[in-house]
This record gives C-alpha cells, sequence and structure tokens, in this order.
C-alpha cells in the first residue's frame, strides 16, 4: 500500500473518530455552568462558605442556569463544535468540544466581572 493511500485512511478514520465523538451540547452547556459557578463564587469575596453555598443552592443555580441558556449558544460544525457568548450585542467564543472533550477558553475569566454584575442584576 502506498504511502499516499495509508495518510488518506488515517485521515479519514480521524474525520470519522471526530464526527462520532462530538461532546453534545448539554455536556458543553454542563461544564459551562460549572465555569459559571467558580468565577461567581470567587467573586463573592465570601468570609463564610457555608452561606454563600446555601445561597447558591437557593438562587446562584438557577441565576447561572439562566444565563447559560440566555446568553451563550452552541453551534455544531460535526467535527467539533464552538461555544459563543453574545454580550452587548459582540459575541465571543468561550469555549469549544472535540473528540469528547470540553475546553473553556481564559476569555470567559477575563470578562468575569462584567458577567457577575449581569448575574448580580438580574
Amino acid at each position: 500500500m502506498s504511502k499516499t493511500r495509508i495518510f488518506a485512511l488515517l485521515g479519514i478514520a480521524i474525520l470519522l473518530i471526530a464526527v462520532f465523538t462530538n461532546p453534545p451540547k448539554e455536556k458543553i452547556e454542563q461544564a459551562l455552568t460549572v465555569k459559571a459557578k467558580d468565577i461567581l463564587k470567587k467573586q463573592l469575596n465570601y468570609e463564610h462558605k457555608d452561606a454563600v453555598d446555601f445561597g447558591m443552592m437557593l438562587f446562584g443555580d438557577q441565576v447561572v442556569r439562566e444565563f447559560v441558556n440566555s446568553y451563550t449558544y452552541t453551534n455544531n460544525y460535526y467535527l467539533f463544535s464552538l461555544t459563543k457568548i453574545s454580550w452587548n450585542g459582540e459575541k465571543y467564543i468561550i469555549g469549544g468540544g472535540a473528540f469528547g472533550k470540553v475546553w473553556i477558553s481564559p476569555k470567559l475569566d477575563e470578562k468575569a466581572e462584567v458577567l457577575i454584575e449581569a448575574l448580580k442584576n438580574q
């Protein structure tokens, strides 16, 4: 078998693996929700961990879920997925997924203060 044919078959195999292991939208939203909760907890500068956990259980989970459902969306490109946030008329790529893995961009941490203010005002 020639090298060209081996590389072509290898390329097709990688493409098929990428298509079948592309993470679903729900998995990406779950990772984004976990990241948003972590950012919210860091921004609260809490003294009593139990009080913050109780507040997050009552209000934070709902606010974060509502934020993820309202301001973020995921585009599935079959080989990979991109998650974007729509904020003040601008769109930012904040994460993605491929081969069964989900990545959240550090840009989300950079925008944390703006996002936290929005979450507090909802």
